[in-house]
């Protein structure tokens, strides 16, 4: 084989180890740093922000007082039909009135408007 035979054939060679070279050293850095973000991970899962808790508190107590709410307006609908006479109407105040007195424990205290 001849010299320039040898540099064409050498040359592909020679380009195609430092393609691949890079290849194999990213895929070496790849599979050392997978642990380590693999555990960053499962830290960042497992553990939960003060924000991300402020916003579920809050979320919750929304959701508490539209309940609030939907309960008092049925206990006011219930109410004024129980006033015209109608017994069920009567009953299902009652039960609407239970479950604020048993919903209300669970929401913040108002404070009082200082005037």
């Amino acid at each position: 084989m001849s010299s320039t035979a040898r540099r064409v054939l050498v040359l592909p060679l020679l380009a195609a180890s430092l393609m691949t070279g890079g290849c194999v050293m990213s895929t070496v850095a790849d599979v050392v740093t997978a642990p380590i973000k693999v555990a960053g991970k499962a830290v960042d899962l497992a553990t939960t922000s003060q924000s991300e808790s402020d916003e579920k508190r809050g979320r919750e107590l929304r959701e508490r007082y539209e309940r609030l709410g939907k309960l008092e307006r049925r206990y006011d609908r219930k109410m004024k039909e129980c006033r015209d006479g109608n017994r069920r109407a009567c009953d299902e105040a009652r039960a609407a009135h239970r479950e604020i007195q048993a919903l209300i424990p669970s929401l913040p205290a108002q404070r009082a408007d200082d005037d």
